[in-house]
């Protein structure tokens, strides 16, 4: 089992490179001589670059054995994020963001599949989880960490720090993972066939929706605390803290009420209760109590969403589970994308206070695709079983 906990590890470095940006943004901008929004593109890149590269990489390395992909991915990973700390212009900045984003996306994938072939049996779903639950706990550890880093020593530190730690997994996975054989490569032909499918299709749209609202908001957060909260330093490290706790804990909530109460009612409850907290942002002034209630139902709901949209996506092809869930992937992180880049977008005309609700449209466009999609497979079963009637009368 400790091995698990090994990739759990590797995931929560991936998931630190990704996250660690927004939470130290103005700082980047600011040493970098660029604007906020310029900065959030570090973000937008990245995304881009996980979501389009990954599925090719992955056919391209698909005969590799595993253990041999993850340790070269880790080598590329370990040697471009220690670059980062380096390299001068916004441009090398970029371009290293992209190359990051493309070993981490393997890396990613190589986790997934190690965890499946590397736990006992009928515990493979939880060996999953628990590499997942590895990259989201970024959000909780990683993040703040990053924004105290960058408050007291320089931004660059991080990337070394992600670059050497980088070096350290890989020379325990060098030792301790064993070689593991590929699996049997599923053709992009046969992969995008899927998007072919109307409701998998939807709750895919819905993935790129969820999380591209997110990431309109979680970008720019550390501007949003400053500037428009008021908030210094240290009050940004402890809304990050707070909100990477409530999304841990977001994370089995969904899993629970997608169990108790099922997907729809938790992905509709859900994102109803992350559209009207983000809506209400403008308006609660600099009130640090408020600041944090709804900063927590906004981390609430958004992190309890993953859960019920995985688990119709699974229901929708539970012979292809892998590849749906890839997609899912994929999806969500050009959702990310392209939340950085509208996000941008808005703080670059000044419109910093209102990218909450940015954020609130494409839930509500989400919801609404959502309850759509329920009402039509509610009218589908009832005409299918009235004619299954009909054919035993």
């Amino acid at each position: 089992m400790w091995k698990i906990y090994l990739l759990a590890g590797i995931s929560f470095l991936i998931g630190t490179s990704e996250y660690v940006i927004a939470g130290i943004l103005d700082v980047i901008a600011e040493s970098n001589n660029i604007s906020v929004s310029s900065a959030g593109q570090l973000i937008t890149v990245f995304s881009m670059a996980f979501g389009l590269g990954t599925p090719f990489l992955i056919a391209m390395t698909s005969r590799m054995e595993r253990k041999k992909l993850l340790i070269y991915a880790l080598i590329v990973f370990s040697i471009i994020n220690s670059l980062i700390a380096i390299v001068t212009g916004y441009e090398m900045l970029i371009a290293a963001r992209i190359i990051s984003a493309l070993s981490a996306g393997v890396i990613q994938v190589t986790l997934l599949t190690l965890a499946s072939v590397l736990a006992a049996p009928g515990k493979q779903g939880s060996a999953i989880a628990t590499v997942i639950m590895g990259g989201s706990s970024a959000l909780v550890i990683g993040v703040p960490i990053g924004r105290v880093v960058a408050s007291n020593y320089d931004w660059n530190m991080i990337f070394i720090g992600i670059g050497v730690v980088g070096v350290l997994f890989l020379v325990l996975t060098l030792f301790t993972i064993p070689k593991i054989v590929a699996e049997e490569p599923v053709p992009l032909r046969e992969q995008f066939k899927f998007f072919m499918q109307p409701r998998i299709s939807a709750f895919l749209l819905v993935t790129f929706l969820w999380l591209g609202s997110y990431s309109v908001v979680f970008t720019y957060i550390s501007p949003y605390f400053l500037d428009i909260f008021g908030m210094n330093g240290q009050g940004v490290t402890t809304a990050l803290f707070i909100f990477g706790i409530a999304s841990a804990l977001a994370s089995k909530l969904g899993g629970f009420s997608t169990d108790k109460w099922g997907a729809f009612r938790t992905l509709t409850g859900g994102m109803i209760l992350g559209a009207i907290a983000l809506l209400l942002f403008p308006f609660i002034g600099q009130s640090s109590f408020l600041i944090y209630i709804l900063l927590i139902l906004w981390a609430l709901s958004a992190w309890s969403s993953g859960a019920p949209i995985q688990f119709q996506l699974i229901s929708f092809a539970p012979a292809a589970a892998s590849i749906v869930l890839s997609l899912h992937s994929a999806l969500g992180q050009l959702g990310m994308s392209a939340g950085a880049g509208i996000g941008g977008i808005a703080v670059k005309n000044g419109l910093l206070k209102y990218i909450p609700w940015v954020g609130a449209l494409g839930l509500t466009i989400a919801i609404v695709i959502t309850i759509i999609d329920n009402v039509l497979s509610k009218q589908k079963q009832t005409k299918q079983t009235h004619n299954n009637l009909c054919i035993e009368k």
